[in-house]
């Protein structure tokens, strides 16, 4: 079971219903008119067309699978003394006083250029159920990270 945000949910449903609707029916004419042009045993056009089918069944079946597994959380249920999945932690590096803040998200709505990391990261992983004041060492690929938590937010 994977828990998710609604937003993260409607993300999902939205590029499912792209790659069926949209992505899929395109490849398939194109398919058919690559099969037009006979030959194709040596047909560069029609292989290529047909990977990229493969490659778009086996996204759809992949967020199929995600969708039957979600669950949403009510984040009105949730609280902020303690960091947890949807929390936004803003946070200083102690070792180089520099501020970051991150949102702890599924692992399918990770996006670091909009600071959400994964929790299954080696951050969000540290940070879980820690609370504001609290430090934590976190062993990152360049080293172990001081980080203290400044304040948690929904």
């Amino acid at each position: 079971m994977e828990y998710m945000s609604q937003e993260g949910y409607d993300k999902l449903v939205a590029e499912l219903h792209q790659l069926e609707s949209v992505d899929l029916p395109q490849v398939r004419d194109a398919i058919a008119e690559a099969r037009d042009k006979g030959d194709l045993s040596e047909n560069f056009e029609y292989h290529a067309a047909k990977r990229e089918q493969a490659r778009i069944l086996g996204r759809i079946r992949f967020k199929q699978r995600v969708l039957e597994n979600a669950r949403v959380i009510n984040t009105s249920l949730l609280g902020s003394e303690k960091v947890g999945l949807l929390s936004k932690v803003e946070m200083t590096n102690i070792d180089r006083n520099a501020r970051m803040t991150y949102t702890i998200v599924s692992p399918h709505e990770a996006n670091l250029r909009e600071g959400k990391i994964s929790i299954k990261s080696p951050i969000a992983q540290a940070l879980l159920n820690k609370k504001v004041g609290d430090v934590v060492e976190v062993q990152v690929p360049i080293g172990v990270q001081k980080l203290r938590i400044e304040s948690i937010t929904l």
